[in-house]
């Protein structure tokens, strides 16, 4: 998809146009159109209610047109995100209507600054046009659409800074879309090694240095919790180091992204049920999510240090595999009773949240993992859980989802928690029973981190991965947080 801004485009040079109303102002500068929308009005056929969608074919200046006129309801509820959302379900009309060449009339609103609209419809139309046929044998080519965003409120005085807000729009977009295409792919395709080769690919594009440990240097970490996990494969882990320094004066500032890289878990003896096995290639979907993020960060340029780390590996059994009752040391030196194999994720990212803070010296850590099923069942498919030590690093962090729209929710942390994965027999355990799973599966994690920095754990279970469409979000990988993660350091970047 290619999207540009002009102030005017004529009617004959376009097959379809997507033009968004407000129930108080449903007038434009069209007297065709104008009249075609009051008598859809009369006839109570579109109103110009949030939602709403109606269609139809017009002879427009000599040229029949595909007219969608989509409702955003009242205009002092209008947000960003409703704009997205609307914009997607539009859009996704227009494309069966098979036109490759469109116009998409800016949302024309004093509430809401034209280029923040340009960006949040850009990522709205490139998300909604994304569709995952990689392994379709009987797909037709897919052409490029072409996207003009056009209207009164581009003026020529403002074209160029429309454009360079399409233009960040359009590379975050592209970040979320490598993150869904990581996700998406089968784990026979996507496993430990060939995920490292992707975040080399996405380095050498983007512009972050990437360096993979192998299973001999991994165990010279003393990364014993990880390899525990990894030991019941076939597949060698890898533990993925990206590196982006953007300020380079400031070298010790350092911002740490953690990302679970299970790229297929099975459960272990602990082992899943048939359904609950088909969509765990999504197990790394926060590896995924930062490397997404690593891409964005980088190729915008931010003047910030980001580290990322992946420990990746699979979950599988075998007579190496680690077993239920097992206890293990970790990088940090602390004994785990292994209770339960399928509370792996923690074990892995126990390991990789310690290299993190202990080599890489980060001073804060964002982890991000599809870590419990406890998550999904509190706050379903809309909502992140999240677990932290640091209530304004919570709070920065919120404030930004609230821009981008992707919801997030803290969890209390209480030290009366903490007693719940205290073992009898080794320092911790890796489980803390039935009762608040999201919330001791990250205090688990948060054990390891280094005393003095801020921990930020998001449990993604819920949102990382979709089994039906969502506006904008194809059913698999969804790609969050990309968005939120990119948002997020740019706002350090302007501190």
């Amino acid at each position: 998809m290619k999207i540009s801004a002009v102030n005017a485009k004529r009617w004959s040079e376009v097959q379809g146009v997507i033009i968004s109303l407000f129930e108080e102002n449903l007038e434009l500068k069209t007297p065709e159109i104008n009249t075609m929308i009051k008598h859809l009005k009369e006839t109570d056929k579109f109103s110009g209610k949030e939602g709403e969608i109606y269609s139809f074919t017009m002879d427009i200046e000599g040229n029949i047109e595909d007219i969608i006129l989509l409702g955003l309801g009242k205009e002092n509820d209008i947000t960003l995100e409703k704009i997205k959302v609307n914009l997607s379900k539009a859009y996704k009309k227009m494309k069966e209507l098979k036109n490759d060449d469109i116009v998409v009339r800016m949302v024309n609103t004093n509430n809401l600054d034209t280029c923040e609209i340009a960006k949040a419809m850009t990522i709205s139309l490139m998300l909604s046009d994304y569709e995952f046929d990689k392994y379709k044998t009987d797909k037709k080519p897919r052409k490029d659409v072409f996207v003009s965003m056009s209207g009164y409120d581009i003026e020529d005085s403002i074209v160029n800074d429309v454009e360079k807000f399409i233009n960040e729009g359009m590379e975050i977009s592209k970040g979320i879309i490598k993150a869904r295409d990581l996700v998406n792919e089968p784990a026979n395709e996507m496993y430990p090694e060939m995920l490292a080769d992707e975040a080399i690919i996405a380095g050498r594009e983007c512009g972050f240095e990437v360096e993979v440990f192998d299973e001999g240097k991994i165990g010279a970490l003393g990364m014993e919790a990880f390899l525990s996990v990894a030991k019941g494969s076939s597949k060698e882990p890898k533990l993925i180091v990206m590196r982006y320094f953007g300020d380079k004066h400031n070298k010790s500032d350092r911002l740490g992204l953690v990302g679970k890289g299970l790229t297929y878990d099975s459960g272990g003896y602990s082992i899943k049920p048939t359904d609950g096995m088909k969509t765990m290639k999504s197990d790394m979907g926060g590896a995924a999510a930062v490397i997404g993020a690593m891409s964005v960060i980088a190729k915008r340029k931010l003047k910030v240090n980001v580290i990322g780390v992946i420990a990746a590996c699979e979950n599988m059994i075998s007579g190496k595999a680690y077993k239920p009752g097992d206890i293990i040391s970790s990088m940090a030196g602390k004994t785990i009773e292994v209770l339960n194999t399928d509370a792996e994720g923690r074990l892995t990212l126990a390991d990789a949240v310690t290299y993190i803070t202990t080599k890489e010296k980060v001073n804060e850590v964002i982890e991000m993992s599809t870590l419990t099923g406890a998550a999904l069942v509190a706050l379903g498919e809309t909502t992140t859980a999240a677990v932290t030590n640091d209530k304004d690093l919570y709070k920065e962090y919120k404030e930004v989802t609230e821009y981008t729209g992707e919801k997030v929710w803290e969890l209390p942390s209480f030290p009366e928690y903490k007693e719940l994965i205290k073992s009898d027999i080794a320092d911790l355990k890796n489980i803390g029973g039935r009762n608040a799973g999201t919330i001791t599966a990250g205090l688990f994690i948060g054990e390891f981190v280094e005393d003095g920095v801020a921990f930020l754990h998001l449990d993604i279970a819920g949102t990382a991965w979709t089994d039906s469409p969502m506006p904008y979000k194809a059913a698999g990988g969804t790609g969050v947080p990309v968005n939120s993660i990119y948002e997020f350091v740019k706002e350090r970047e302007n501190q």
